[in-house]
């Protein structure tokens, strides 16, 4: 219960900061509560509250918990993602972790709109719809997208972004290597690109729950690739 508690005060954005500020307690106070230190069940039912759940609520979820998350999505999921981008970043972004709310929040989606989108994710069974209008993702946030439609999305939408950027730009953050590497380095090398993106997410997780300051939407891409040395090549022999 507590920790399906806790994603939901993280989805609504109540930090330890803002709960102890909420309850006049000091934050170590607060964070001791988040942890299950000191937490009555009235202190349980108050936190709760703050995201308009009962412990009713809490302990119905706690007794049907997601298992078996989707590790992959099917051909016809992945086409009715790809034909929406709108669609297909609320889904991620709920992937993600962030709340419906937030996402209208920050794109100004009218809630008769949000909620047409949500019950398509339903429909396309990628999400479930809990108490006090939270949904958890059926898809594991580990997904890799392996089909056409998702890797077609992504070149079409935000491949562009990425290659109109200004590498040479003082602001710009990016880092770029030459390696020689066997087929099991490169496999070794792919791995540790997924466990960056793993990192990232958990950077996210903590900088939700820690950061006082205004937080805006960033682009990730981590790539590699066999590097083409033709151009090299032609100017040495030449």
């Amino acid at each position: 219960m507590l920790a399906i508690l806790r994603r939901a005060l993280r989805h609504e954005g109540w930090t330890a900061r803002r709960i102890a500020a909420e309850f006049a307690i000091g934050e170590a106070t607060a964070k001791r509560w988040l942890a299950g230190k000191g937490l009555s069940l009235e202190r349980l039912e108050r936190l709760a509250a703050l995201v308009g759940l009962t412990l009713a609520d809490l302990a119905r979820e706690a007794e049907h918990p997601v298992t078996g998350l989707a590790q992959e999505l099917t051909l016809a999921q992945e086409r009715a993602l790809s034909s929406d981008t709108f669609l297909s970043f609320l889904f991620m972004t709920i992937l993600g972790g962030y709340s419906p709310d937030e996402i209208a929040r920050d794109f100004a989606v009218p809630p008769l709109a949000m909620e047409q989108w949500l019950s398509r994710l339903e429909r396309l069974a990628l999400i479930d719809r809990l108490p006090g209008g939270r949904v958890r993702p059926l898809v594991d946030r580990t997904i890799v997208w392996r089909k056409t439609p998702m890797r077609t999305l992504f070149e079409e939408r935000m491949k562009p972004q990425f290659l109109e950027m200004d590498f040479a730009a003082p602001d710009a953050v990016y880092a770029s290597e030459l390696i020689k590497l066997s087929a099991r380095g490169a496999a070794e090398l792919a791995e540790m690109i997924e466990q960056h993106r793993r990192a990232v997410q958990a950077l996210a997780e903590r900088d939700s729950e820690e950061s006082v300051l205004q937080r805006g939407w960033y682009g990730m891409l981590c790539a590699m690739r066999p590097f083409d040395l033709s151009e090299l090549q032609a100017g040495r022999a030449g």
